[in-house]
């Protein structure tokens, strides 16, 4: 599991964890089953609070990505398509969010985004 964790990126660290990890359950890199490093393990290698670590821990599990066992660690749950395809719908409103506001910023009007978005989805 590849984590690189940022110092110039306002994103906590904890969040920048948990969203290197969903990408890479979500891509297939992690598969089900797959065990993840223990909580001070990835808190070494990445040289941070074992804190931070549990956090990001505990919010993959609460979103379904990992589970935990007392004794045995954590490990990637199989996943659910209905999950991940409500993960993807979820950074794309979020990514879609950004492009709108740029796009009102710099005076795009809404026929023009949605001519942008028919050529690059449609791949015209």
């Amino acid at each position: 599991m590849d984590i690189v964790i940022s110092n110039s990126s306002n994103e906590p660290i904890y969040e920048q964890i948990v969203t290197q990890v969903k990408e890479q359950i979500m891509s297939g890199k992690l598969s089900e089953g797959d065990a993840l490093p223990s909580m001070r393990a990835l808190a070494q290698a990445l040289r941070i609070s074992v804190i931070t670590t549990k956090r990001a821990y505990e919010e993959l599990e609460r979103d379904g990505f990992i589970e935990s066992f007392t004794g045995k660690g954590s490990f990637v749950k199989s996943q659910n398509q209905e999950l991940l395809r409500e993960e993807y719908l979820r950074q794309t409103e979020e990514l879609i969010s950004q492009v709108c506001d740029k796009a009102k910023l710099s005076g795009v009007e809404l026929s023009e985004l949605h001519e942008l978005l028919d050529i690059i989805y449609g791949g015209e």
